[in-house]
């Protein structure tokens, strides 16, 4: 006797039809009766009675009916028991993340959730240094940070590319473009984050303006996101830069998010981790991240 044949003994049971039955399984019909013909066997009894309109329980059905339920409801009470100390067992991954990764984020749990099966994920903010001093001492796994760099010990694994998009008042003349030239944005004051808390973003946005052909005038910080688009919005004219994957979860009333050109600012998304090979889980968080990367750019 076996559990697959009780399976599908309790289905049929259930259904008292052997077409619906195998459509539940996901099975052909003939493989369902050629199974129950074989328990029936056996245990030398029919288990159900034929005929060409319907199906019935026997006798015998009737009194297997409640042991199979048993049997196969210790089947799944096992799995449980197995899948549980699996979860005890899974080391924790933490994993350092930067502000505005949006979609990325999201591609990246998901995918950790397909290879690493049990394995729990930590989520860690910091200030990008903090992130790199806690990889570097063994306290996070690895880190999602933007901008290229190195550091001692540490490897920075290249990910994918996040494009800027200009953040603008939904009643300036510039909002009514599809794309917005970054040298028209000249005499808009530019709410950026002090090099200090984002060198990587400072310079690639002050980099990309002078190749346009222009220095910034530079308005009120960035401050977070919620009260730099409300200014932006309601205030005195003036702009600021999203990563394109943050800026598509960040609907605000008096503000639209427009693609940049000449030049496009793009920066690139890495995963920071120790030297060394790394330990099962971890493995997962790097596969996890290069498939997001791959989905991203198909």
């Amino acid at each position: 006797m076996e559990l697959r044949q009780l399976r599908y003994f309790l289905t049929v049971a259930e259904e008292l039809h052997f077409g619906r039955a195998a459509e539940r399984l996901h099975i052909v019909q003939s493989a369902v009766s050629q199974q129950l013909r074989r328990l029936e066997r056996e245990l030398g009894t029919e288990l159900f009675a034929r005929t060409t309109r319907t199906v019935r329980l026997t006798e015998a059905g009737d009194r297997l009916l409640p042991y199979a339920r048993e049997m196969l409801g210790l089947q799944a009470r096992a799995r449980e028991a197995i899948d549980e100390l699996r979860a005890e067992q899974a080391a924790t991954v933490r994993l350092g993340t930067s502000s505005g990764l949006g979609d990325w984020l999201d591609a990246v749990l998901t995918a950790f959730n397909r290879h690493a099966g049990y394995a729990p994920l930590e989520l860690v903010t910091g200030s990008t240094e903090q992130r790199l001093a806690q990889v570097r001492a063994g306290d996070l796994d690895a880190a999602l940070l933007r901008g290229e760099r190195t550091a001692p010990g540490l490897e920075f694994l290249p990910l994918w590319q996040d494009v800027l998009v200009a953040a603008l008042p939904a009643g300036h003349e510039l909002a009514g473009r599809e794309t917005v030239e970054l040298a028209e944005l000249a005499d808009l004051p530019l709410r950026l984050s002090p090099r200090s808390r984002n060198p990587a973003l400072h310079d690639m946005v002050m980099r990309s303006c002078t190749t346009a052909g222009y220095a910034p005038a530079l308005g009120p910080e960035f401050t977070n996101d919620q009260d730099t688009l409300a200014a932006i919005g309601h205030g005195k004219p003036s702009w600021t830069v999203f990563y394109a994957s943050h800026a598509g979860q960040l609907p605000v009333p008096g503000v639209v998010f427009r693609p940049l050109s000449g030049p496009v600012p793009v920066m690139w998304t890495y995963l920071a981790v120790r030297d060394g090979p790394p330990r099962t889980e971890l493995r997962a968080l790097i596969e996890a991240c290069y498939e997001a990367a791959e989905r991203g750019r198909a």
